[in-house]
């Protein structure tokens, strides 16, 4: 809703869930240009485990004597950490730079005076960046994070060049010809499509736009997750869907020993008779997470449906795959 980075939610491996905790639920991301997993953010139940390490003890809240027995507490931890900025970065960024979610840009909209040439006068000038301002108020004042860029020392188009590299979501072009229309040339930073838009207005059309764009960009991440997400019933399947940079469902068995041969089979497929580079993103495939939203095309078929590694008894669907 905010970064517009599409996720998967569901449930740590017993051997990925945080050590020492019961549980750890999370978000898994996807890196698209590389095909690789990133984890997004993560809650742990502790249960009990650390509140008796440390005497970590309330009443009993359901006991109202006058020795009241104490209770070691239940615990949680969770978190977001500053990796889900460098996964919206590699999600939406292009060629230009970055492509900011105007939820979260920093400037949603840039108004740059336009059409300006040596046959204008400073009178025409002015009146463009009156304008410039005047724009860059009416939005401030709806809550639209908007800047003027009035400096004389830049051409247009070293201003767009600017701007774009930031991922500024919008651009506002207004020069003498806009004014006698009473309209604004407007240019998305997501898919660099050009618009007028009238001045009557144009606070709530610049709203919609914004909207717009964040859900575009939503829905373009989430298309693009969705086509490399891929069902994997065969383990010949396996690493060439990895190849393929996709992740991939598969019934699994859940045993962690089975875990750690995926991995050492998936790299061994892979590398052939390579050496794996340690400090590269891991080459053999690793859980993910066990998705809360279960696949039912085909649905796993407790007692019949195998492990496509080991091929016992298959209790879930796990989402597998290189990662960060």
């Amino acid at each position: 809703e905010l970064l517009a980075v599409p996720v998967i939610e569901g449930e740590k491996s017993s051997k990925e869930k945080f050590a020492g905790g019961v549980a750890t639920t999370t978000v898994e991301g996807f890196i698209a240009a590389t095909g690789r997993g990133i984890q997004g953010a993560t809650s742990h139940y502790l249960g009990q485990n650390f509140s008796k390490m440390f005497n970590i003890v309330v009443q009993d809240p359901e006991d109202s004597g006058a020795d009241r027995p104490k209770l070691h507490v239940h615990q949680t931890s969770w978190g977001l950490s500053t990796r889900t900025i460098g996964v919206m970065v590699m999600t939406h960024g292009d060629d230009q730079g970055l492509v900011m979610p105007p939820r979260v840009a920093e400037t949603q909209v840039i108004i740059i005076p336009c059409g300006l040439t040596a046959k204008h006068s400073d009178e025409d000038r002015r009146a463009v960046s009156d304008a410039c301002l005047n724009v860059e108020a009416r939005l401030r004042a709806v809550g639209v994070r908007a800047e003027s860029d009035l400096r004389e020392l830049y051409t247009p188009g070293q201003k767009f060049n600017h701007w774009e590299v930031r991922g500024v979501p919008l651009r506002v072009e207004i020069g003498p010809k806009d004014l006698e229309k009473n309209s604004v040339l407007t240019a998305r930073r997501d898919t660099f499509a050009k618009a007028p838009m009238s001045l009557d207005g144009l606070e709530s059309s610049v709203q919609l736009m914004l909207l717009t764009i964040q859900n575009d960009m939503l829905a373009k991440a989430r298309k693009t997750f969705d086509e490399r997400v891929k069902i994997v019933l065969d383990w010949s399947e396996f690493v060439p869907v990895l190849n393929s940079k996709c992740l991939a469902l598969i019934p699994w068995c859940e045993r962690e020993v089975c875990e750690d041969q995926i991995k050492t089979r998936s790299s061994r497929d892979s590398l052939g008779d390579e050496p794996e580079d340690e400090k590269a993103p891991s080459m053999g495939a690793k859980s993910l997470c066990l998705p809360s939203k279960q696949p039912t095309n085909p649905p796993i078929v407790h007692g019949e449906t195998k492990c496509i590694q080991c091929g016992e008894n298959a209790k879930r669907y796990a989402l597998f795959g290189r990662s960060y």
